[in-house]
């Protein structure tokens, strides 16, 4: 990958996760080291790192709560710093411009929720041009009920979201080749 025109995007990596009642701690350590890598290969490799952060009017991912800050086992110094209030981060942040005025081209998305915000800025992000790098290992998602009542497992929502990003949206790495 060529480095000068890409930048990484850590997407919702944030505190509020943490007082919702679906969080669940035991995949959250593999996770954070994982990302934690992804943020340090990108400094080191002069990537610029934008760190967005999912608001709300109210709850846990108002700014008044207090979590719409970077988890606390993470050690991100961000170049630049979003706020998103839609799904996508290309939506009403200022991301999108900041990344044109740059001349960046290709990113590298990683974050929470696997299949919400992280697979919709993959899907806008290539829509309006961009090569993606959608770097799997990297999200971090929860279990979810079906409407039938079956539960859908991390696992099945993340090989899902694989599935239908990859070779159309995006190409799917993992940590270790997400900056090769």
């Amino acid at each position: 990958m060529s480095h000068p025109r890409t930048a990484l995007l850590v997407i919702d990596a944030q505190q509020s996760f943490e007082h919702r009642p679906y969080w669940d701690p035991s995949d959250a350590p593999a996770f954070l080291d994982r990302l934690q890598s992804l943020v340090d290969g990108a400094k080191a490799r002069q990537i610029p790192v934008a760190q967005i952060f999912h608001v709300e009017e109210s709850g846990a991912f108002s700014l008044e709560s207090g979590f719409v800050k970077t988890m606390t086992s993470l050690s991100i110094a961000p170049d630049v710093t979003f706020h998103k209030h839609r799904h996508s981060a290309l939506i009403g942040s200022g991301l999108g411009v900041w990344l044109t005025e740059r001349g960046i081209q290709h990113l590298i998305v990683s974050g929470i929720r696997t299949e919400q915000c992280c697979e919709t800025t993959t899907r806008h992000a290539s829509d309006l041009g961009f090569g993606v790098r959608y770097v799997s290992d990297a999200t971090l998602t929860f279990p979810m009920q079906t409407r039938s009542g079956r539960e859908v497992s991390a696992q099945e929502i993340r090989e899902h979201t694989e599935l239908v990003l990859d070779g159309r949206f995006a190409r799917v790495v993992s940590t270790a080749g997400a900056l090769a």
